[in-house]
């Protein structure tokens, strides 16, 4: 069995570490950048800290602030013409998930014209090209979307979501600096938080699991199980440790996939623009359970490393049981909604989310194979 593992040439973790821009800009002789983020983040100031910085070593840049939750098609296309007229040669992607992924495409586009049509980047896109070179500057600790080689894109017009599987993706420098994550409110980073943590399962049970990804999945699960709280709560070292376990949860499943989770998280981010992180974490123990028994022993090393007690004397099914509320008792700690109803789910569009989730190159990966009726049955029960 061959594995494949693909990751950041570059990644500066700490605080203060965005100063490293400079250095890494100068040092591969980049001209221009396009800064690509949210009004968000601008009018709160976080994106202020890169374009001082730019300023103050006198480094050219143009700002594209379009960019929406769940970013759609036409937020792609108006970056793609931003970025010709702007004449960049690279980008910095400042924010979560949606600026990160919208770059990815942005670039991908750039340096293969000829995937102009955003809809066929979906799956795994046969770019000739690396992207455009992106320097990631994520401000949430839960996509780690600078690490990985994935984004995915909302197709508005026909109410999806539809990922994207690239290695060409890959942002050049990961800047993790939990500084520039300061700002987030607590109930962003209880999502993205659980978010993170739904990586690193889901990414210790896919069916491309391997013992490499395991060892990262088990340290990723152990640093946000004791530090999702903590970060919540404001204290400054339980979000640096946030985002240190996000970006190594996200250095396993880029390289492996996800699962059902996901495959079900999708559609309601396209139907109803529910946040990616909370969807995720609604669904995660749900399916947990319905999986559990097509995991070996994985669920114990889970409960372990959610530091569940006495996990050496617990049988299979006990151990199974004691997993899945360890993370249901975090979710309920950091706020998270327990019904999908209770997010804008509307019961009469079963149907069509279970057909997307089923049809989601997530899906593919869980280690139960799922049917239509599986899904439909699951979000009846999650409704």
């Amino acid at each position: 069995m061959q594995h494949r593992m693909v990751l950041n040439e570059t990644a500066w973790f700490g605080a203060g570490s965005i100063a490293q821009i400079v250095s890494e800009v100068n040092k591969r002789h980049f001209t221009k950048a396009l800064l690509v983020t949210d009004k968000a983040l601008m009018k709160a100031g976080v994106v202020e800290k890169v374009t001082a910085l730019l300023d103050r070593h006198h480094l050219p840049y143009m700002i594209y602030d379009e960019v929406v939750p769940n970013p759609t098609i036409s937020v792609v296309q108006q970056g793609v013409e931003l970025f010709k007229t702007a004449g960049a040669d690279y980008l910095i992607a400042i924010g979560g998930g949606s600026p990160q992924d919208t770059a990815k495409a942005i670039g991908i586009i750039i340096n293969n014209p000829e995937f102009a049509d955003v809809r066929s980047l979906e799956g795994f896109a046969d770019t000739r090209n690396p992207s455009v070179p992106i320097i990631a500057v994520p401000t949430t600790a839960g996509t780690a979307a600078e690490v990985t080689i994935n984004y995915v894109i909302t197709d508005e017009e026909n109410r999806r979501k539809f990922v994207c599987i690239d290695p060409h993706d890959i942002p050049v420098v990961a800047i993790v600096d939990a500084e520039m994550m300061a700002s987030m409110p607590p109930s962003l980073k209880a999502a993205t938080g659980i978010d993170a943590l739904t990586h690193a399962i889901e990414g210790f049970t896919t069916k491309g699991a391997w013992e490499l990804t395991d060892a990262l999945h088990l340290k990723a699960m152990q640093i946000i199980s004791r530090s999702l709280r903590a970060s919540v709560a404001g204290e400054a070292k339980g979000v640096e440790d946030m985002a240190l376990g996000q970006y190594i949860a996200g250095m396993g499943f880029s390289n492996v996939g996800l699962g059902l989770v996901h495959g079900m998280a999708h559609p309601l981010g396209a139907f109803y623009n529910v946040p990616h992180g909370v969807a995720n974490a609604i669904i995660l123990p749900h399916v947990m359970a319905w999986n559990a028994e097509y995991t070996g022993e994985k669920y114990r090393d889970i409960a372990r490393a959610m530091n569940v007690p006495r996990v050496c004397g617990l049988s299979l099914s006990e151990v199974r049981v004691a997993a899945v509320d360890a993370v249901k008792q975090l979710s309920a700690d950091v706020g998270i909604p327990a019904r999908l109803r209770d997010v804008g789910m509307k019961e009469e569009d079963i149907a069509a989310l279970a057909q997307a989730a089923l049809d989601d190159v997530c899906t593919g990966g869980n280690p139960r194979d799922a049917t239509l009726a599986d899904i439909t049955e699951l979000y009846r029960q999650l409704y």
